[in-house]
């Protein structure tokens, strides 16, 4: 039997309220790139202000592409189709999956995270993390344009300086 660490918190974490600072040096500059967003539907409210963040950081790019998929865990099948494609420079992937009273938030939540990593390792396209993972619909607004910042804005960043790694 595996025994829990002492003082470890084994819950799974909320997105950060932090807000991100963006370095002065790195271009964070949109213009030429091809993004393709996809955007869950489930929780639409929140991952609408979502993708309204990241809209506004990719103003300029060459192509920003959205796509709708049904919630947070198709997010990375839809990021592999559009990946192998090959005609995005990154993609970013929005999400809100919002704690119950039941474990499907860690089951769904989990396996989006693992999911988009794995295809931005797999297929050498960025993928950049958009998915809202908290406990109540107040952090999710919080942080989807409230007063922790936009996380899809951040999101979109980025993919931006991911897009540009080692060019």
């Amino acid at each position: 039997m595996m025994m829990k660490p002492k003082d470890c918190n084994f819950n799974y974490p909320t997105m950060s309220g932090e807000t991100q600072k963006w370095s002065p040096n790195a271009n964070n500059d949109a213009r030429g790139l091809r993004i393709a967003v996809v955007v869950a539907r489930f929780n639409e409210a929140i991952t609408s202000r979502l993708l309204e963040g990241a809209q506004k950081a990719l103003e300029g790019a060459a192509r920003v592409d959205v796509s709708y998929v049904p919630g947070a865990f198709e997010l990375p099948f839809a990021a592999k189709v559009l990946a192998r494609k090959g005609s995005c420079d990154a993609i970013v992937a929005l999400g809100a999956v919002i704690k119950g009273d039941t474990p499907h938030f860690e089951y769904v939540a989990g396996e989006a995270a693992r999911g988009l990593q794995q295809v931005a390792l797999e297929t050498g396209v960025p993928v950049a993390f958009g998915v809202l993972t908290t406990d109540t619909m107040a952090q999710a607004e919080a942080r989807a344009g409230g007063h922790a910042g936009n996380k899809g804005y951040d999101a979109a960043m980025t993919a931006i300086e991911m897009a540009r790694f080692g060019k």
